[in-house]
């Protein structure tokens, strides 16, 4: 059950808040695939299941835009955000993809709120950290920061 909270004051309020991990989610060639249909980017390492079995890592593996693209769907697992107008996703940070992450394998975010600071318009500027957790791995497959924009 995710972290609720309602307006500004209480998103300010969760400033160096660590808010736990989301459930596990399992990289299927069919999800790597749906993203080289959508993305455009049919690379052999992670669509050629053929080729990928005597490539570098046994396997076909995921792009890692696709895993940073889970951050927004497992972040609602741990925070809503209630009486607030809109939020914009406004950017990301810092991306960076340390492990790589095989099909087959599963994936959960760890987040924690970084930073909130007022901007324009009566909003704030959450800033989360995210860390992707490979199962089994001391690596993570991404870490970033993620910036979203509330407004009243």
């Amino acid at each position: 059950m995710p972290l609720t909270v309602n307006g500004i004051p209480e998103i300010l309020a969760l400033n160096g808040r660590d808010l736990g991990h989301s459930g596990w989610k399992e990289v299927t060639q069919e999800l790597i695939d749906a993203y080289a249909d959508v993305s455009g980017d049919h690379q052999w390492i992670h669509t050629d299941t053929e080729r990928a079995a005597s490539g570098p890592y046994g396997r076909t593996i995921a792009r890692g835009y696709m895993v940073l693209s889970w951050g927004i769907p497992m972040f609602a697992e741990l925070l809503r955000v209630k009486g607030v107008g809109r939020a914009l996703n406004y950017g990301v940070n810092r991306a960076r993809y340390p492990a790589p992450v095989p099909v087959g394998s599963r994936v959960r975010l760890r987040a924690a709120v970084a930073g909130v600071k007022e901007v324009a318009r009566g909003g704030v500027e959450m800033t989360r950290a995210f860390t992707f957790e490979l199962e089994g791995s001391r690596k993570p497959a991404c870490v970033a920061e993620s910036l979203t924009h509330f407004y009243p």
